[in-house]
């Protein structure tokens, strides 16, 4: 309550459209955590609730009590889903939010910027404090593949890596609006490209193809 008051203050604002429970707190009771989110929707301070970072289980558990219960429910979940991370979420979670109408906004869509084209083979690394991050997690046979991929679709559609990886995101089913950051209005305007272009079912099938993590 106390947290929720400050970061009040500090928007200066009456509520909080969207307030999420960033992190699965297991050490707390469920339904201790759902009765507090849910006092602050009655109250009027936030509008709605969400989940960041739960695994299936969780949420459906989180949903189940919800409902039992009578209070608010986790409206959506951010997940980390990008076309080199897609298992995490598709396996389990994909299904859940697509049968329970839990809206999607994913985070790291372009991948700490790796899906952009920034980090190239045998290049020097860029001088950013995520860099070391990106190294580890996507430098590999894997994540240069999918990239190869995002480049060969982008150069037929006329369209940056980002905007077509971006895009294959965006129109994904389920999937609300993902979550990318610009540091400037170009690549802001670069990002909204993203989502205004429609990929063709070929283009699509692709990238698919190469960031698959299952047969079929």
């Amino acid at each position: 309550m106390q947290g929720v008051e400050a970061s009040l203050r500090r928007l200066r604002t009456d509520y909080i459209d969207l307030y999420q429970a960033h992190w699965d707190d297991r050490e707390t009771p469920l339904d201790e955590t759902l009765r507090a989110l849910d006092d602050l929707v009655r109250q009027g301070k936030v509008r709605y609730i969400g989940a960041s970072n739960h695994h299936a289980w969780r949420l459906t558990r989180a949903l189940w009590e919800s409902d039992r219960r009578g209070l608010v429910r986790y409206e959506s979940l951010q997940p980390k889903y990008n076309l080199v991370f897609r298992d995490e979420y598709e396996r389990e979670l994909e299904p859940l939010c697509l049968e329970q109408g839990v809206g999607v906004i994913p985070y790291s869509s372009l991948g700490s910027g790796f899906l952009s084209g920034k980090y190239r083979r045998g290049a020097e690394l860029p001088a950013t404090a995520r860099a070391a991050g990106v190294q580890k997690a996507y430098m590999t046979e894997h994540g240069f593949a999918v990239l190869e991929a995002v480049e060969k679709v982008a150069a037929g559609a006329g369209a940056t890596p980002a905007q077509v990886a971006l895009s294959w995101l965006a129109h994904r089913p389920g999937i609300t609006a993902p979550i990318a950051s610009a540091t400037g209005v170009a690549q802001l305007q670069e990002l909204l490209g993203g989502i205004e272009l429609r990929l063709d079912e070929e283009a699509r099938a692709a990238l698919d193809r190469a960031s698959a993590w299952r047969e079929g």
